[in-house]
């Protein structure tokens, strides 16, 4: 089997505070902590040994916190990366981290989803890190929310960043673009269109739910965040009898990293080989 698997764990904590977040400055106790680590072991064990099986997997983790500040989550992405059945694994970063851990990964599996947050940290210092993970050779993207006042930061990116790093934008939730404001956003993401406007997905053949699973911290597996009907659970294998094509069933979806899947969408070929950490195989090319 070839499996996609979106990992989210009960981390809620982040070190930003950021207007547009519901977990913004949250904090998890010691408790919820520990919970985190644990679940988190189980996972990355269980994924260990599927290579017994056969299987091979990609994993993108896509924590409602920051987990690249918590030394388990480190940990475990250089750990699975050296795994010889792991073809990919991601995580979605505000990328606050230290970046020296990626020593002891392997650079041709592991990748980063990195995300600026203009007002939680310094340009300079985000700039500065992703000098790094360019001079270490680690495979990443970087992004930023499409809020007008973020224009000019994206800008700003755009022009510092490497020209070989896709530099994304993201539609701001509920927010519609007129034609002229897109414009400024696809001159600078020429994939900006998909981001612009939910798709319309019901009835739709997608790619979740078949060799692409959603899984929570209990080992929960749902066919992808945004659908909480559940097919069975990862650590006793019953999930794997529900594997099926299935359309969609939401009226809409949203989120790139739900719609990237739609079968109706060109975004696998587009992100042949990066469709977890959201980097283009020949660049950003403009939709037609």
């Amino acid at each position: 089997m070839d499996l996609t698997i979106l990992y989210r764990g009960p981390l809620a904590s982040c070190d930003y505070d950021c207007p547009y977040c519901p977990f913004a400055k949250r904090r998890d106790s010691r408790e919820q902590l520990r919970a985190d680590r644990a679940a988190l072991a189980r996972f990355a064990g269980w994924a260990a040994q599927q290579g017994e099986h056969g299987d091979r997997l990609s994993i993108l983790f896509t924590p409602w916190g920051e987990g690249m500040v918590r030394s388990w989550y480190r940990r475990t992405l250089a750990e699975l990366s050296r795994l010889p059945h792991i073809r990919r694994v991601a995580i979605q970063t505000n990328l606050s981290c230290r970046t020296d851990w990626l020593a002891e990964a392997d650079l041709g599996t592991l990748a980063l989803w990195c995300t600026y947050h203009p007002g939680q940290t310094p340009y300079a210092r985000f700039l500065a890190k992703t000098r790094e993970l360019a001079e270490r050779g680690v495979r990443f993207s970087v992004g930023i929310v499409g809020f007008p006042e973020h224009l000019d930061h994206a800008r700003r990116l755009r022009a510092d960043l490497p020209e070989q790093v896709y530099l994304w934008v993201n539609a701001a939730e509920g927010r519609d673009y007129p034609d002229a404001e897109a414009a400024l956003w696809t001159e600078l993401d020429p994939l900006f269109p998909f981001s612009r406007r939910p798709h319309e997905s019901a009835g739709l053949p997608c790619r979740t739910g078949e060799s692409v699973i959603s899984v929570d911290g209990d080992g929960t597996v749902r066919r992808c965040h945004f659908v909480r009907a559940e097919l069975g659970n990862l650590y006793d294998g019953s999930y794997r009898a529900a594997l099926r094509p299935r359309p969609c069933p939401l009226a809409v979806c949203d989120c790139h990293i739900g719609y990237v899947h739609l079968e109706t969408l060109p975004l696998y070929d587009v992100f042949a080989g990066g469709v977890l950490e959201r980097i283009p195989a020949a660049g950003p090319r403009p939709v037609s």
